[in-house]
Formats: structure tokens, C-alpha cells, sequence
């Protein structure tokens, strides 16, 4: 059995941050997977999913009721920093930045993941 994934109840980063990337991983250049009909243009070299560059933000591929049950309508074809972004870091703890954005919509902070040891 695998343990819930804490994002499924949280979305919060999805709400806080301008998901900006390359402008390249976007479908519409050969080799891109983020669905370009969700981004916008920030510059020459960089793009960013719509809803995150205004005020509130909202990732336009955030799908739920943050604080409730969400999902990403895009998760196979998400960009690099909603990739990069981890909810718990190698050795299992949990990323500090991930509590501190539940906390602002009264979730409580990730339990530490246990590690598997080998036999």
C-alpha cells in the first residue's frame, strides 16, 4: 500500500508561484510537452502557464478546490519547475517550503517519509 500523496489535498504552490520555464517546452517547438495553449510569453526566452504571472494566481491547469482535493490536468506534460519541486527531498524529509504554504490555507506540515531499508 502506498502512502496518500500529500498534493492531492494541498495545490497551494499551484496558487503561489509564476510557473515560468523555458520557453522551448512548450508543444508548439519541436521536442516541447507543455500543452502551449496553457502558457503565455514572458520574453524572448521564457514562458509561463497562464494564471501564474497575475494576481491571485492560479496555475491554469490547477484542477479542485485548493485545500480540498486537486490534480494537475496536465501532470504527464507538466514543466520543469512543477517537476523540480519536491514535496519530500532525498532523504525523506519534507520540503520546508511545501509546510510553509499548507500552513496559509490551515493544512498541517508533511510527515517525514520513511525509507524502505534494504534487507
Amino acid at each position: 500500500m502506498t502512502e496518500p500523496n500529500p498534493c492531492l489535498e494541498c495545490g497551494i504552490c499551484c496558487t503561489h508561484f509564476r510557473i515560468s520555464f523555458y520557453w522551448a517546452e512548450a508543444d508548439d517547438a519541436p521536442g516541447g510537452f507543455v500543452p502551449a495553449h496553457m502558457t503565455e510569453k514572458l520574453n524572448h526566452h521564457m514562458s509561463c502557464m497562464k494564471g501564474s504571472n497575475q494576481m491571485p494566481r492560479r496555475c491554469s491547469a490547477l484542477e479542485g478546490v485548493v485545500g480540498e482535493a486537486v490534480s494537475c490536468s496536465i501532470y504527464e506534460n507538466r514543466p520543469t519547475p512543477c517537476r523540480e519541486f519536491p514535496v519530500f527531498f532525498a532523504d525523506g524529509t519534507p520540503n520546508p517550503k511545501c509546510d510553509e504554504l499548507r500552513a496559509l490555507i490551515g493544512l498541517p506540515a508533511i510527515e517525514p517519509w520513511i525509507l524502505p531499508t534494504a534487507a
